[in-house]
């Protein structure tokens, strides 16, 4: 049930097909004092090779509403499978988040994002269920408490349960969004900021994904992984200054690293390229858990790998890249019954 293919049973399994399916077995794990787990598309879990030792509550609803430029969608149903319709309907806003793993109900959680967009973007508002107040309420865009692969949802992941998710996407007669992304820009022949159609910004992203093995293929164990495991380090402007500094101390003083402007002028720098100039390239590893051959993001299951072979693997990764430059690697996908 995880994109990675690993972790222990569920002592209980629950799929919930509708909202009130959903909230049912919420409260009946919250009055009963149950350990709950939700998982949708497994595609940001990491969960503990003893398993979970509650109820695992499996989202699969459905639901695709647009109406005009409004899109409304369920929180079990395919994010990539609904990006793709809105692209077929000629609206943008969306389109650079193709081939993201996972439901739509995830999405705002993490503010997933990729390519030059963030879901934040275009989100208007999110449905959730509050065991808290034990009420369905509407969370709009402004309380959400977005910022860089982070929500209130994210801080606090026992009060809200993603029942819905509206956006407002734009009609640019078929053209996409303004390219933010400068690889993306350039594959596509034009500047950043310029437009393009819709269906070929889409293409393009898959096919930069796909490369990288983030486009889920069961048959390609590149793919068999949490997409990018760890978040790009954002760096105040005293912390930005000392990575420089080992940087040239360490790669030569013409080495810059990635450097891209950050909100309240901090800095954010790639975490893939912290990885790669550590040591630890394409392909790392001689065990059942090794670093993507397509992209040194990506930690992978090559088939027979266990969630502590997969931990091992980010340890040596994270405290490689911290003794050559000074910086901390966080994981993106939530760790369940372990910790990195």
């Amino acid at each position: 049930m995880t994109t990675l293919r690993l972790g222990g049973p569920a002592a209980r399994l629950i799929t919930a097909t509708t909202d009130d399916e959903v909230i049912e077995a919420v409260r009946e794990a919250d009055d009963s004092g149950t350990p709950l787990l939700i998982v949708a598309g497994g595609s940001n879990l990491v969960i503990a090779d003893e398993g979970f030792p509650g109820t695992v509550l499996r989202i699969a609803t459905s639901g695709f509403s647009l109406s005009g430029t409004r899109l409304e969608l369920a929180a079990g149903e395919n994010w990539s499978q609904a990006v793709a319709r809105t692209v077929e309907a000629g609206l943008a806003g969306v389109e650079c988040l193709a081939g993201i793993p996972g439901s739509a109900g995830a999405t705002p959680i993490q503010n997933v994002g990729a390519y030059g967009q963030e879901v934040s973007s275009t989100l208007t508002e999110v449905v959730a269920y509050d065991r808290h107040t034990r009420e369905t309420v509407t969370v709009p865009n402004a309380e959400c408490g977005f910022s860089y692969r982070h929500s209130r949802f994210k801080a606090d992941p026992s009060r809200h349960v993603v029942l819905r998710v509206r956006f407002a996407l734009e009609d640019a007669g078929g053209l996409s969004a303004p390219l933010k992304y400068a690889e993306t820009a350039r594959l596509l022949g034009v500047e950043t900021g310029e437009r393009v159609p819709a269906v070929l910004a889409r293409e393009t992203v898959l096919k930069l994904r796909a490369g990288k093995g983030m486009v889920l293929d069961p048959e390609d164990h590149d793919t068999w992984s949490a997409g990018s495991f760890f978040t790009n380090p954002v760096l105040g402007e005293a912390a930005f200054a000392t990575f420089v500094a080992r940087v040239r101390e360490r790669l030569g003083p013409d080495v810059a690293p990635p450097a891209f402007p950050a909100a309240e002028g901090r800095t954010k720098t790639s975490a893939a390229w912290l990885i790669d100039k550590a040591g630890f390239t394409k392909g790392y590893g001689t065990g059942p858990a090794r670093i993507s051959t397509k992209h040194t993001l990506a930690l992978t299951n090559r088939g027979s790998a266990t969630t502590a072979d997969l931990l091992a693997l980010a340890r040596e990764v994270r405290d490689g890249v911290e003794s050559a430059f000074g910086v901390t690697l966080h994981n993106e996908p939530v760790t369940v019954g372990c910790a990195l």
